[in-house]
Parts: structure tokens; C-alpha cells; sequence
């Protein structure tokens, strides 16, 4: 997931013609791997070892290994944190507290605490803000800082729009992998709310949602940009068409998630092989 993180902020400069900004690659990797990791051990099961999810009996056979590594991304976010602008800082503590808050119960009613992954409707809007943010609005303000470029509020909010859709279609298919055991938690999520079905295809309008975007405001035509991004957003509406039937968990980290850094790659070699061209 960390790699998935740098990936997008990387891509989001590519777009906006800017070049590699190191401490925002640093800090997408180290805070993605640190707050799932975090996420992950507050939301520790009474009996680890037996956990439907191998990804979790793995994670707590390895607790020292994992509690260690949690600590060592979260510290070393402190050095990072100073090597951006005053801006970018203010996004990344908004967006720290959202993260902490979205898997720590700190919250209340009668005897039952819970966080604010368990308000209704919440869950996937405060999953897709914070990558949205994190690797479109924090590049693009670094590389604002650095000189590099001058983007619009226009071009800011359609970019963000379009990967807000992207990532919202991405991180529906874990809810609905996820959805008896959101429903005894009592997570209202899409899919516990809408079912299966519906979640699925609420999916593949959110992806469509993106290509008109694309299409309307796209910068060159039909550039390589253009066929590449659709060219990923096709193939995730196809991967997720197909998780109907494919119910490994690691499918769904492999070939899901997966597709966050081939996004990047595509638009990359695509426009590699149309210097040859």
C-alpha cells in the first residue's frame, strides 16, 4: 500500500508536468505503511491466530517484527514532516488526525465506543479523502512551493475529482469482500447498506464518472495520457467485474491495488513509446 501511495503522488506530478519530489514520495510511503499498520493493531481480534484473513493471522505471528516497523515509519515521518512547506504541513496534521481518528474509539454512546470508520456513510468517504488528498493536493502544493509549476484551482479540482472517483471504485470491493463481517460489526458501509450487487455497480459508475471527466477536460486530445488512464480505468472496471467470483483476500491486494501503481506505469510507458514512435 505504501508503494500504491507513492505511486499516485507520483503520477499526479507526472500529469501536472512537474518533476520527483523526494520528502513527498518519502512521506506518502512511510505514512500509508505506518497508519495501516496502525489500524491493524488497534483493531487487534481477541484470537489473532485463528482470523479468517491470512493477512491478519501472518501480521500477528510477526507482532514484534510489525510493532517495530509501525514505530520506525511513524518517527520517521518527523524529519520528513520538516522538509515540506508550512501549507503541506497543515494537510498532512488535518489529515494525520483523520487517520487516527478513523480507527481509534473515541467515541461514545452508552457503553459501546467506536471510531469514525463506524458512522454510517463515513468509512469510504474518509478512506477516499485522505489518498485523494495525500497523493494529488500534497504533490501539487510541493511542487507549487519548489517553483516547479503553476496549476489553476480548475485544473486542482478536476484532478482531484477524477482521482476521488478513482480511489472511491478502488476501495468498495474490500467492503464488499469484508461484508459479514462489517455487518456483525455493525459498519454501515456501501455494501452492507445498498448489497452486493448494487456495490458493484455503483462501482463501475464511479469509473465512468472518471473517463467523462477525462474526456471533457482533457488538455492534448487524445493523447498518450488519455489512453493510458483509460486504459487502466478499463482494466479496473474489469478486475472488479471479476472479484464477483474471485474471493481470495490477496486478489483483491495483488490485482485491486495493484492497479494504483499500474496507472502510473501505463501513463509512463506510453509516453515513452510515443517518443519512438
Amino acid at each position: 500500500m505504501g508503494l500504491c501511495a507513492v505511486a499516485q503522488g507520483l503520477l499526479t506530478l507526472y500529469l501536472i508536468g512537474a518533476k520527483p519530489i523526494y520528502p513527498v514520495a518519502g512521506l506518502l510511503f512511510t505514512s500509508t505503511l505506518g497508519i495501516y499498520n496502525f489500524c491493524i493493531l488497534v483493531s487487534k481480534p481477541e484470537q489473532p491466530e485463528k482470523s479468517p484473513y491470512k493477512r491478519v493471522r501472518w501480521f500477528f505471528a510477526h507482532y514484534r517484527l510489525m510493532v517495530t516497523i509501525t514505530i520506525v515509519s511513524i518517527l520517521s515521518l518527523v524529519p520528513l514532516f520538516f522538509l515540506v512547506s508550512g501549507s503541506s504541513r497543515i494537510l498532512l496534521i488535518f489529515l494525520g488526525m483523520i487517520s487516527f481518528a478513523y480507527g481509534l474509539p473515541l467515541f461514545a454512546m452508552g457503553d459501546k465506543k467506536f471510531g469514525l470508520r463506524n458512522i454510517p456513510g463515513l468509512k469510504l468517504f474518509l478512506i477516499t479523502l485522505v489518498w485523494t488528498m495525500s497523493c494529488v493536493l500534497l504533490p501539487i502544493l510541493e511542487a507549487q512551493d519548489g517553483q516547479q509549476i503553476s496549476i489553476s484551482m480548475r485544473d486542482t479540482t478536476i484532478l482531484i475529482a477524477k482521482r476521488f472517483l478513482f480511489i472511491a471504485a478502488i476501495a468498495i470491493p474490500f467492503d464488499i469482500r469484508d461484508l459479514f463481517e462489517d455487518k456483525q460489526l455493525g459498519l454501515k458501509t456501501i455494501a452492507v447498506a445498498w448489497g452486493e450487487k448494487n456495490a458493484y455497480l455503483f462501482c463501475e459508475v464511479l469509473l465512468a464518472g472518471y473517463v467523462v471527466l477525462l474526456f471533457l477536460f482533457k488538455h492534448r486530445g487524445l493523447d498518450t495520457n488519455f489512453i493510458a488512464l483509460t486504459l487502466s480505468i478499463a482494466l479496473s472496471g474489469w478486475l472488479i467485474f471479476k472479484s464477483k467470483w474471485e474471493k481470495n483476500e490477496y486478489y483483491y491486494f495483488f490485482f485491486l491495488d495493484g492497479v494504483l501503481i499500474l496507472q502510473y506505469i501505463f501513463v509512463i510507458a506510453f509516453d515513452r513509446v510515443s517518443i519512438y514512435l
